[in-house]
């Protein structure tokens, strides 16, 4: 969800009203992912290079953060959505993994749709975590490295047992995936929106969807005639 600080500069705000008005992008495109039957959304939130940023910024994203899981608690269960995360959660002022936590478990239940936050993630953070559990199951003697496979590998992703993406929607114009998912975008479609975050609505996401749905998936393979 890129474009915040650059939507708020153009305007001539502080770059935490970018962030303040990317929460109403927040709600509109989850209620829209909602009534299309996407199962699965995840947001990337807040990244683990974002703790770099100045400690005024990092403080009021947080805040913004446990406020905005305060507020839509109610409608994570009016609408039937899970909530989950991924990420170094400890990492998290104490309060917003409070907060977390708390609707993380009474949204337990909810089938509808499930929400991922990617906070303080990075895809580089998670293949490491997945190589040193790996590395213990063999110091252990509970794995052989002979036996490691692509399918153990993502098992031990913060991710598993969710789906890979079958598409990626990147907002701002930026056109990289910013050590997103490093292992599990493999095979997904990429989107790039020049639209920043704060003005990202359904009818963007839409785009983005029908664009996905125009292109041939492969995944290495060639089709055959009878596919094409």
């Amino acid at each position: 969800m890129d474009g915040n600080g650059r939507w708020a500069r153009q305007k001539g705000l502080p770059r935490v009203e970018g962030h303040r008005q990317g929460v109403h992008s927040v709600r509109d495109v989850t209620e829209a992912c909602a009534e299309l039957g996407v199962p699965h959304l995840t947001l990337y939130t807040f990244s683990t290079e974002n703790w770099n940023r100045p400690k005024a910024e990092v403080s009021a994203l947080m805040k913004l953060l446990i406020n905005a899981l305060r507020r839509e608690a109610q409608t994570f269960q009016d609408n039937n959505i899970r909530l989950t995360a991924i990420g170094d959660i400890g990492h998290l002022p104490a309060q917003a993994q409070e907060e977390l936590e708390s609707l993380m478990e009474d949204t337990s239940g909810n089938e509808r749709m499930t929400l991922t936050l990617a906070l303080s993630y990075s895809g580089q953070w998670d293949l490491t975590n997945a190589m040193q559990a790996i590395g213990r199951a063999i110091r252990d003697g509970r794995l052989e490295p002979e036996s490691i496979t692509a399918e153990g590998v993502a098992s031990h992703l913060s991710t598993f047992p969710m789906p890979d993406p079958d598409l990626l929607v990147r907002t701002g114009g930026e056109q990289r995936i910013s050590n997103f998912m490093l292992w599990q975008l493999a095979y997904t479609e990429l989107h790039f929106s020049p639209v920043y975050w704060p003005d990202f609505r359904r009818q963007h996401l839409f785009d983005a969807i029908s664009d996905f749905q125009d292109r041939e998936r492969r995944f290495g393979r060639v089709l055959s005639p009878q596919d094409e």
